[in-house]
């Protein structure tokens, strides 16, 4: 795990110190080793910066950095199956001077070129530099685990780890993006390709970019909806089949994921996905592995006790430590630092202290993270299904309120229950809460109209069951651009790598050639992923209602944090800043304060606070 950052530069302004400057802001990703490589071409100038944290070859030979005839290379990530592919590659007559994989890479990707990327099994976030082509060529992993920012025009390209590294580079004039801002607000994430700033991008999911003295070229190199519409037409619905080749998937993800030079160890907060990964860990482990989990003072967050039984049934190494509200605090003021780019999915704040227990007895952490979209484990899809069953009644209701106004009749004159009629039709079944945002977003960002530009509905043409659709929709967007974001920021806050055995993109592929019925069973939530759990487990140590890593932060806003509020979102501070109306602002706060129903507010809130620190750090400081 590292960070890298670079420029290809036809201006010929940027130079070594500018390389250390968008190197040096992601020491916190790699703190065991610094390298550059800066050259000036005849045309244009190039630069690749790269921070270590040493996993595979600690000693030197891994350095980056790395260098093989023609070719330069700066590496974020694993390859899971390097020894394989460097098996193949010494039978075609080359050697290795490290056992690290990058140089398995590298050395692939003279064999192969781009091809090279097929046989990868990986997270990785790549910047390959051809000198005999002048090509650079920035490449992310198939399901988006590593983060890759670039800014690009004609005369330049910067890219970097995080967006950090595109801040500090001198040249680079920081704009927000309106339309990204309500992305975020409604999200809580903002989408790719997008960014908070404008002409800023990230590189998507299972693709590269070429990019060639001011042409940028975008190359798709694996495509979840097309490796879903590939699937085989007889889908796998025995039981028993796919129940061991799911067995079979999960259980080599976590072998190669366990394959390093430092110690291992695993999250476990006691719920079916992580308890799955820690128990086949354990199961290939010649010694108790460690675990790691956060609790919660209040009772109804606090999964810690669960967690403390499952990993006495396994008998791991276990710690856990309790997040209290002064952890809390400490940890929000450091949210703009290490996810610099607006986030606010509140879990981080216990993944980042887990990982922060974590690193002082290990350097790689397994997660169950994936479960919930490939295997249908989310509430949402419950509710999603009862939209769809009941379709027809809010069709009736649309047509009678349009023949007979009986809207008032209905008690549904309010604007959000008469968009909530229209949830006939499967967009807007799976887009209700968006329906219902309109209704007190709208307006909230001065000068630009509540428009979540995603793309948001590119699944509903590949599959007609709601919650199939909702599924992958949220492989596509929530998965890479929160989930994964979190994980990676919050792992390495710490300087720890976190690794997922769940989005091993065979398993992706897998899972596709499988019923639905086997996901989602008579009601029951990711059927065949807890039928492959209760073989390690007992059912009774497992089934209990989801929490997640889920915070009481309504209740911390209405207290400890509600001296955030008083600042950033009062009348002085929204007037000078100039970005938010700040009587939408007063409307949402005064909903939060008097109505029962008070989630959709508590959520909004938050992201505008955690907008608010971000701004306060990047634009204000």
């Amino acid at each position: 795990m590292c960070g890298i950052a670079g420029f290809y530069d036809l201006t010929q302004q940027a130079n070594e110190h500018n390389l250390q400057q968008i190197t040096e802001v992601l020491h916190h990703r790699g703190p065991d080793d610094t390298g550059y490589f800066f050259e000036k071409e005849s045309t244009f100038h190039i630069g690749l910066g790269h921070k270590r944290l040493s996993i595979l070859d600690i000693s030197a030979c891994g350095h980056q950095p790395m260098h093989f005839e023609q070719l330069s290379v700066v590496f974020n990530g694993e390859i899971y199956n390097f020894q394989d592919i460097k098996d193949e590659l010494v039978k075609q007559g080359y050697s290795f001077s490290s056992s690290s994989d990058t140089e398995v890479a590298l050395k692939a990707f003279h064999k192969w070129g781009m091809q090279a990327i097929s046989k990868f099994n990986g997270m990785f976030a790549i910047a390959l530099y051809d000198q005999t082509t002048e090509d650079l060529f920035l490449i992310r992993d198939r399901v988006g685990v590593k983060p890759l920012f670039y800014h690009c025009d004609r005369e330049k390209l910067v890219f970097g780890s995080e967006l950090k590294s595109i801040m500090a580079y001198a040249m680079f004039e920081k704009e927000i993006d309106k339309n990204a801002l309500y992305t975020y607000l409604y999200h809580g994430y903002i989408a790719s390709p997008q960014s908070i700033f404008k002409n800023v991008y990230k590189v998507l999911p299972g693709k590269y970019i070429k990019f060639n003295k001011g042409n940028l070229e975008v190359v798709t190199y694996w495509d979840l909806k097309q490796k879903f519409t590939s699937r085989k037409k007889n889908l796998i619905t025995s039981e028993s089949e796919a129940l061991q080749g799911l067995k079979d998937c999960v259980k080599k993800a976590v072998s190669y994921r366990m394959i390093a030079d430092v110690p291992v160890g695993a999250f476990l907060s006691g719920g079916y996905d992580s308890s799955l990964i820690a128990a086949m860990m354990q199961e290939q482990s010649s010694h108790p592995i460690k675990t790691f989990t956060i609790g919660f003072h209040e009772s109804a967050y606090n999964e810690a006790p669960y967690a403390y039984e499952i990993a006495n049934h396994l008998k791991t190494d276990h710690y856990e430590k309790y997040l209290h509200i002064d952890d809390a605090l400490d940890l929000v003021e450091k949210i703009p630092l290490y996810f610099d780019e607006p986030f606010a999915d509140s879990s981080q704040l216990p993944t980042m202290m887990v990982s922060q227990i974590a690193k002082e007895e290990v350097t790689v952490a397994l997660s169950g993270d994936g479960g919930d979209e490939l295997f249908c484990g989310y509430e949402r899809y419950d509710e999603v299904m009862q939209y769809w069953r009941y379709r027809k009644i809010f069709t009736s209701f649309e047509w009678l309120n349009r023949r007979f106004k009986v809207g008032k009749l209905l008690n549904l004159v309010d604007l959000k229950y008469k968009k909530l009629l229209h949830l006939h039709s499967l967009q807007n079944i799976i887009n209700h809460r968006y329906i219902l945002s309109q209704y007190y977003m709208e307006g909230l960002v001065k000068d630009c109209p509540f428009v979540v530009d995603d793309d948001y509905f590119q699944m509903l043409s590949l599959s007609s069951h709601p919650q199939e659709a909702f599924m992958l929709q949220d492989m596509l967007m929530y998965l890479p651009d929160d989930i994964m974001v979190k994980v990676d920021r919050a792992t390495m806050s710490a300087s720890l790598e976190g690794r997922e055995p769940l989005l091993d993109y065979n398993l992706f592929e897998y899972s596709f050639s499988l019923s639905h019925d086997l996901k989602y069973k008579n009601g029951e939530k990711k059927y065949l992923l807890k039928k492959l759990a209760h073989q390690y487990m007992p059912k009774s140590l497992l089934e209990r209602p989801k929490k997640g890593f889920s915070l009481p932060i309504h209740i911390w806003l209405k207290e400890d944090l509600n001296s955030l509020i008083q600042v950033y979102l009062s009348e002085d501070y929204i007037v000078e800043q100039n970005i938010f109306n700040y009587l939408v602002i007063e409307n949402i706060l005064r909903k939060f304060n008097t109505e029962k129903g008070h989630g959709k507010y508590t959520s909004l809130i938050w992201n505008l606070i955690v907008f608010q620190l971000w701004y306060q750090k990047y634009f204000v400081l």
